[in-house]
């Protein structure tokens, strides 16, 4: 389709229009991402033999930190874009959240509430994590209502169609750019295909698949951070996006391989 097509055209408007009420296609998204996460996560805490309610408690607490903490990553990284007009800091319906702020607010208080709850932080950490990124997949969908945070220029027949007041000044003759959004949605959907299929047949021990998703949601995000042309803070000439990238990845990594039943030697 996409090839007869020729590009993948963007909304023309960022909101929903019902008469008495216009929805933010941007926060929607982000509401329909986290309901869709506490859904997956009290099933597969059913399938575990808990009690789904439990996973309520926790995405009461954890949810709301994971907001404010992917609006505080965004803004600390990105405070210039801020000078002179911070209140538009909390205008969280435009747009901005940065990812990797809210997922370790959410971990961190979840856990905490896990504890204070006398339920087993391993145990529910193994039953929630794959549903992080289908809460990432679906929340993507923010930026392409936004025309936000796409890629490079492209040809190829999945370009996406960016609307001139939207493109930076310097791409302002060119129409189609790389859909990271798209990229990062499918990537993410995969990696909760492996993350499912790793914790089904017991290949890790009990606490550790928080670990293979960190590192599989690295590096997802270091390939499409480079593709990406929108302004962002520097350190040495490098995009934070990325540095931060590397750094889940190889954290990521470590978690992750520690927890290979496989591995009998300690690390």
């Amino acid at each position: 389709m996409w090839t007869f097509l020729g590009s993948i055209p963007s909304p023309s408007q960022s909101y929903l229009d019902l008469g008495i009420l216009e929805l933010r296609a941007y926060g929607l998204m982000i509401a329909l991402g986290v309901l869709a996460a506490v859904w997956f996560s009290q099933k597969r805490w059913k399938q575990y033999g808990e009690d789904p309610e439990e996973i309520s408690t926790i995405a009461l607490w954890a949810v709301p930190a994971g907001l404010i903490g992917s609006r505080i990553y965004h803004v600390a990284t990105d405070w210039r874009s801020y000078q002179g007009r911070w209140e538009d800091a909390v205008k969280i319906w435009e747009g901005g959240l940065g990812i990797p702020g809210g997922l370790a607010a959410g971990v961190i208080v979840g856990v905490i509430i896990a504890q204070r709850q006398n339920i087993s932080v391993s145990k529910v950490l193994d039953a929630m994590i794959p549903s992080l990124p289908l809460a990432q997949a679906i929340g993507r969908w923010g930026n392409w209502f936004n025309q936000e945070l796409f890629g490079r220029p492209t040809d190829l027949p999945w370009g996406l169609e960016i609307a001139s007041t939207h493109r930076p000044e310097k791409y302002s003759n060119i129409s189609t750019f790389h859909p990271t959004f798209l990229y990062e949605s499918l990537w993410n959907i995969a990696l909760i295909w492996v993350l499912v299929v790793v914790d089904r047949r017991n290949y890790l021990k009990s606490g550790h698949l928080i670990g293979l998703w960190i590192f599989g949601y690295g590096v997802g995000r270091l390939w499409i951070e480079t593709l990406r042309i929108d302004q962002a803070s520097l350190i040495f000439g490098v995009r934070v996006n990325i540095w931060i990238s590397a750094i889940a990845i190889v954290a990521g990594g470590i978690v992750w391989i520690k927890g290979l039943k496989l591995i009998r030697a300690k690390i």
